[in-house]
């Protein structure tokens, strides 16, 4: 078994990422670090490096614990990686998840038609 891996394939494989592409995009604008220093896709991990990644609204902190041969099960990756956010992290993200998405201000009447296919276009999209 290797001892280094490429880090855009590390991400998607531990799951952080949906997609290598989606992993490899984030690298290079810049919202993985290691050691504080931005990396490329390419950039090769070690065991022991402390990554950190902005995912799905949460910057995550992870330890590289080893290399899966390829994308591996949720129940799995707690043996590739150990997960060093903290549960602040998490709880900001639930918050933002919980709290309305559009507010209509009070005294305003009832959304016409096509206010209210707009608000529901909207909300599909970010769904």
């Amino acid at each position: 078994m290797s001892n280094e891996t490429r880090i855009d394939k590390w991400l998607w494989a531990v799951r952080l990422f949906k997609t290598r592409s989606l992993a490899a995009d984030a690298c290079r604008d810049g919202a993985v670090t290691i050691g504080g220093q931005r990396v490329k896709p390419a950039r090769d991990v070690r065991v022991g490096d402390a990554i950190s990644a902005k995912a799905g609204g949460v910057q995550r902190t992870v330890k590289v614990l080893g290399f899966p041969r390829s994308r591996v099960g949720a129940k799995l990756v707690p043996g590739f990686m150990e997960d060093l956010t903290p549960a602040s992290e998490y709880e900001k993200a639930r918050e933002a998840a919980s709290a309305p998405q559009f507010s209509w201000s009070k005294g305003f009447a009832r959304p016409t038609k096509k206010s209210r296919r707009l608000w529901e276009k909207f909300g599909s999209e970010n769904s």
